[in-house]
C-alpha cells in the first residue's frame, strides 16, 4: 500500500485487537499519533503504531496525512476553544489528553490554534521536544482517574499505559503491555527495601513507587489509579489474586 503513514486526528482513538467494534479494546491512538496502515478489512484498518510498534485494528476516519508536529500537551487535559477566547460560550467541551501532540498553526490572545477554528490554550504545551523527568508529577495527574482496559487519558487508562505515558511524553520507547515491559531492563525478584522510581511487576500488573513506602497504579479492583503502600499492596495482591512479584526494576 503506497503512502500508507498517518497521524490520528481524533481526540483519542480505540485500537481494536480484531476488525470489530465488538472486539477488545487493546490500546489508543493519541491526537498526532502516528501509524502505518498494514492492510484493510471491512470499515477497519490494520495498522502499526510508530512510538512503540503495536499492531491492531482502528475504525476508517479522517486522518491527517502531514503534520509538523511542534508542541505537546502537558497536562491531564486541554481544553478544546472554538476561538481564542477563555469565555466559556466557546468552549467545544471536548479535550485533547495529556501528551497529544500537535502542530502550531498560529497564535493569538495565549492561544494555539492546531486546526481551523480549533484551539488550545498556550500554557497547557510544552515544545515537542521537551524532556520532563518528574513521573512522580505525571503520574499524580492521573490520580482518581477511573480503570480502563486499553485505556491511555483522562477518561481512563490501564496499568501499563500510566507507566507508558511517562516514556512517551519523554519521546522514548517503552513497550505497551506489561508482558513486554518486563523484559526491557534487568531487575531483581525480591526486595526488602523500596525506593523511588522502583517499578514493580506482577503478571498482567504493574506499579511504580513514589517513594519508599508509597506505590501508584491504575489498580482493576478498585477501578481507578490510586496511591497505597507499597508492602500492603504485595500482600493484598498476592492474598486476592494469588499473584507474586516477578520483577523489579528501576525507571
Amino acid at each position: 500500500m503506497k503512502n500508507n503513514t498517518f497521524f490520528c486526528k481524533s481526540n483519542s482513538l480505540n485500537v481494536y485487537e480484531l476488525a470489530s467494534k465488538k472486539s477488545n479494546i487493546s490500546t489508543q491512538l493519541l491526537y498526532g499519533e502516528k501509524f502505518s496502515v498494514l492492510g484493510k478489512k471491512r470499515n477497519f484498518f490494520k495498522i502499526k503504531t510508530d512510538f512503540d510498534n503495536y499492531i491492531g485494528f482502528i475504525k476508517i476516519e479522517k486522518f491527517n496525512k502531514f503534520l509538523n508536529k511542534t508542541h505537546k500537551v502537558n497536562k491531564l487535559k486541554s481544553e478544546i476553544y472554538y476561538e481564542p477566547k477563555s469565555n466559556n460560550k466557546y468552549l467545544t467541551k471536548k479535550y485533547l489528553p495529556f501528551s497529544s501532540e500537535i502542530q502550531m498553526l498560529k497564535k493569538k490572545n495565549n492561544f494555539i490554534m492546531f486546526e481551523n477554528n480549533k484551539w488550545i490554550k498556550f500554557n497547557d504545551l510544552e515544545i515537542i521536544n521537551k524532556k520532563d523527568y518528574n513521573f512522580s508529577k505525571i503520574f499524580k495527574y492521573f490520580l482518581k482517574i477511573k480503570y480502563k482496559w486499553g485505556g491511555k487519558t483522562f477518561d481512563g487508562i490501564d496499568c501499563s499505559a500510566l507507566l507508558q505515558i511517562f516514556y512517551k511524553f519523554n519521546n522514548k520507547f517503552f513497550p505497551r503491555d506489561t508482558k513486554d515491559q518486563v523484559k526491557i531492563k534487568k531487575g531483581v525478584k525480591n526486595k526488602k527495601l523500596f525506593k523511588k522510581g522502583d517499578i514493580i511487576f506482577w503478571k498482567g500488573h504493574v506499579a511504580i513507587c513514589l517513594n519508599k513506602r508509597e506505590l501508584i497504579h491504575a489498580y482493576g479492583p478498585r477501578k481507578k489509579v490510586l496511591i497505597m503502600p507499597i508492602i500492603k499492596t504485595i500482600k493484598l495482591i498476592e492474598k486476592t489474586a494469588n499473584l507474586k512479584v516477578i520483577k523489579i526494576i528501576s525507571i
